[in-house]
Formats: structure tokens, sequence, C-alpha cells
């Protein structure tokens, strides 16, 4: 059901980008059964507050708690992750402009490292920016978007080196009990203030054959809206 569902709720949530959210409070969510609870989004929120922007999930479990087997490898390893889908633009993180979905995501992946500047973070949950777009060889449809061999796209300064859109910003990112919290300063992110956002729990495995899509979206564990719409808006906070 992930490619048909996710599909759509792509079309929907880029559909909306430009559009000024509704709701101006967190995203609450019911809690589902079903859902790992770990995973279980019950709340989301981005907010700012002075000059800096704090993106949180609230799960109905404890958060971080689950993470991936590890597989000995890097062709077919998986990542677990806490996404924060905005309507930022690619070019407010460093990359060319209009490159598909911005966002935030906390993720944790045994097999291999992806920090900037070839440090280690195979051991622990970290902050990437990821651009997003559909393709139906994912299991979900969506995909993190791939980097042409011989090309050389605009990338911000911690780029990871690999060939994705992806960041690799060293944010303070915390664990509290039912909770995951990302600090941003806003020189690194104006234009998040008034954004929309989303968010979602999700799981992604690197391709087997390292090639294109290298890096697809294989599992929706939890989206916030339900529909990936974006509903929510940006608030500053005192």
């Amino acid at each position: 059901m992930y490619p048909k569902y996710l599909t759509g709720a792509f079309v929907a949530g880029t559909a909306l980008l430009c559009l000024s959210a509704a709701q101006a409070d967190p995203i609450i969510a019911d809690a589902k059964d079903g859902v790992t609870a770990s995973f279980d989004i019950v709340e989301t929120a981005i907010t700012t507050k002075g000059t800096t922007a704090v993106f949180s999930t609230r799960v109905r479990g404890e958060a971080g708690k689950d993470k991936p087997d590890a597989t000995g490898k890097f062709e077919g390893s998986e990542v677990y992750a806490y996404v924060w889908p905005t309507s930022l633009d690619s070019s407010e993180i460093g990359f060319d402009k209009k490159q598909g979905i911005v966002a935030l995501a906390v993720t944790f992946h045994p097999d291999f490292d992806d920090a900037a500047n070839g440090a280690k973070n195979r051991h622990i949950w970290h902050p990437h920016w990821v651009v997003l777009t559909k393709d139906k060889a994912c299991g979900a449809g969506l995909k993190v978007v791939d980097i042409p061999k011989g090309t050389k796209p605009k990338v911000p300064k911690t780029w990871p080196g690999v060939p994705l859109l992806i960041d690799s910003p060293e944010y303070p990112t915390t664990f509290t009990g039912d909770k995951v919290d990302v600090e941003i300063p806003l020189a690194f992110i104006n234009g998040i203030k008034g954004a929309s956002f989303d968010g979602v729990t999700a799981g992604l495995k690197v391709n087997g054959n390292l090639h294109a899509p290298l890096l697809c979206v294989t599992d929706v564990f939890k989206i916030a809206s339900g529909d990936l719409s974006l509903p929510g808006k940006v608030q500053s906070t005192k």
C-alpha cells in the first residue's frame, strides 16, 4: 500500500508547499497501536525562540529506543528516521533551487558514517538536511535526490561527499523520554519563520546494487498529518 499512498501524499504535499498552513498550533495526532511506540507520533512542532529554531517530535513510547540492526555492509543497510518535511526551498539549505521537498531528519544507521569531513556518526542519532522527491522504484514512493555521476551541483559546506542531496550539520540533538528535539541557529535557516511543516517517522534503505536511487524511503511508520499536507505552521515563542 505504501507506493500508492505515498505518491498521492507527495502530490498533495507538493501542491501545498507555497500555501499558508491553516493550523497554527503543533500537529497533534492520535496514537495508533499498530505503529511501534517509539515511532508513533502524537505531536510535532517547529518553533522559534530568539535566535534559535527548535524542531520537536513527541511519540507514544521512548523516542530513539528502536534502531535498525547492523548488517556489516553498506549496500542494503537500513536507516531509521524522525523527519520534519518543510516548505523550505532547497536553496535555503545550500543546494540549488527547487530540487524537491526539504526535510530535517534525525537518523540512525549502524553500518556507515556520513558525517561532514570524514567524522564518525554511525553510533549515534544525528541530524541531516535531505531533499526528497518521488520515485516509483522506492518502496514508499520517495527517495533522497541522487547526484548523477559527472555532475557538480551546488552543495553546502557540510555536505558529506556522498552522491545525494544530503547535508550533515552538527546541530544539538537530544532525546528525552518520549521526545526528540533539534536546535538550529536561525542564521542558518532564516526562511523557516512562517514556514509550513509536517512530521514523519520512516525507514530507509541503501540500494543493494549501490545504483540510483541510492537511498529509498522504504517504510513510512507514521505521518503526523495523515497525508503529508504540511498543515503545521512555524510559531514564535517568547
